[in-house]
């Protein structure tokens, strides 16, 4: 458990004391893998069992399978069929009158998600709405913080930004009536590294920042698991004169966050990576206390983004209300909204302390046995060695031959991936054109499951 926090550039990290689940000492071989199930025995946070797991391939060798792609979607809670199923039923049962008689009545039903969604976030109740998706929810963020003026243009964002962030800016700037590439300027990390350096995130706003209209960057980066300095890269975009925005789709359950506390203009994230809520599940947003008491911020509107009391008064004029409801624009999709119920629900148990210091016990002892198998396999490492700096995520770029494929390093990586699954019974996922993403997710993966990857890995790639 954790017995104290050290704050350390106003990111909260967690301090590990004797029982906080250290990774086993022992390396690959048998002794290895015994130390492995040794600790998982011990563990009292991993939630596994109530979680389905795919199938393994008939050929695999193992009795179930080892689940590294849940940032990419996360596992079924066996809760969540009854909490669909209980909708369902209150829909024949109720009909209309659901919205008020429903177990969970449909009126106010995202207002249910709401404290959990929250404490997640490290933000007050108020600032925090679940709706729409994760793209869509970032375009009404910059409908109201994205107000390009004068030299002020600029849009900035990571060179590894996810395809949609990068589509969803161009695509601001053109509404803008702007030439995106002039105006979306992606920061690269130095020459010969993977990742971007806050210094570099920081010395570029205070260079330039007098441009910058709106900072919009991945907490977490999809690639390569950096975690970003949001509370110094924030301060940066401030001191600059910037809007400054997060997408948090790789970081929301997967590392701690204080929004509120660092002073986030707003962010968004998605339900269905490490939040587990299911497939293109209802997504979340965040905007910061000093702007939704602001009833004159310009907002894109919809029926659900006036005032509950008088909204079935059907009057032509919006009352906003003091909270991030006031950018909601439809009503919530109640099916789709129960398995984030569900999800919320059983992160608010847990607790992300509690899962932070399991995730970092996890991803450290995955990164140790790596780093017996990497170091003379043409693999490499590319997520940041330090814990603070990562998240449940480790990246490995696959060099040529690694995949048994042919051809380039995009035919090695997959090749390898289908060969890890298919042989070994390990699930991972592959970005082109040549990294493989090993996620130990902190809810239901094991210490075995990442001794299996690690000697699943040195069993396929044959060193150099």
């Amino acid at each position: 458990m954790i017995e104290r926090t050290a704050e350390r550039g106003g990111r909260v990290t967690p301090v590990h004391g004797p029982g906080a689940g250290a990774p086993p000492l022992a390396g690959l071989g048998e002794e290895g893998e015994r130390a492995a199930l040794a600790a998982d025995a011990r563990d009292t946070v991993c939630r596994r069992a109530e979680f389905l797991l795919p199938p393994l391939p008939a050929s695999a060798r193992h009795p179930e399978v080892a689940y590294f792609a849940g940032n990419s979607l996360g596992l079924q809670p066996r809760a969540v069929r009854a909490a669909v199923q209980a909708e369902l039923d209150d829909w024949a049962l109720h009909a209309v009158e659901g919205h008020h008689r429903a177990a969970h009545p449909w009126l106010p039903y995202h207002a249910e998600l709401r404290e959990d969604a929250a404490a997640l976030v490290g933000a007050a109740p108020e600032e925090t709405v679940v709706m729409n998706s994760l793209t869509v929810n970032l375009h009404l963020m910059m409908a109201t913080f994205y107000r390009p003026a004068g030299e002020r243009t600029r849009i900035v964002i990571e060179d590894h930004a996810f395809s949609s962030d990068s589509y969803a800016v161009r695509s601001q700037a053109v509404h803008h009536g702007l030439d995106p590439d002039e105006t979306v300027v992606r920061l690269r990390p130095r020459p010969g590294e993977d990742c971007l350096r806050t210094e570099d995130i920081v010395g570029y706003l205070a260079r330039e920042g007098h441009r910058v209209a709106l900072v919009l960057l991945g907490g977490v980066n999809y690639l390569t698991g950096e975690f970003l300095d949001i509370p110094a890269v924030t301060a940066a975009g401030h001191a600059a004169g910037c809007r400054v925005g997060w997408d948090l789709a790789h970081a929301v359950g997967n590392v701690p966050l204080a929004l509120h506390d660092w002073d986030v203009d707003f962010a968004a994230w998605c339900s269905y990576k490490y939040l587990n809520a299911g497939p293109g599940a209802v997504a979340g947003c965040f905007v910061h206390r000093r702007h939704v008491t602001d009833p004159d911020l310009p907002r894109l509107a919809g029926w659900w983004s006036t005032e509950q009391a008088t909204r079935f008064e059907m009057r032509p004029e919006l009352v906003p209300v003091p909270t991030a409801d006031a950018w909601q624009i439809s009503n919530p999709p109640i099916l789709a909204m129960a398995p984030v119920r569900v999800s919320l629900r059983m992160f608010a148990e847990t607790g992300m302390a509690a899962l932070r210091e399991r995730s970092l016990a996890l991803t450290g002892y995955l990164e140790a046995l790596l780093a017996e198998v990497v170091r003379d396999r043409p693999l490499e490492i590319v997520t940041p060695s330090d814990p603070a700096r990562r998240g449940a995520q480790l990246s490995l770029r696959v060099g040529g031959g690694a995949g048994g494929g042919g051809g380039g390093g995009d035919a090695d990586a997959t090749g390898l991936a289908d060969r890890l699954h298919r042989v070994h019974g390990v699930l991972a996922d592959v970005r082109r054109p040549d990294v493989i993403r090993l996620a130990p997710v902190p809810m239901y993966s094991t210490f075995h499951d990442c001794w299996r990857a690690a000697d699943a890995l040195a069993a396929e790639v044959t060193p150099s």
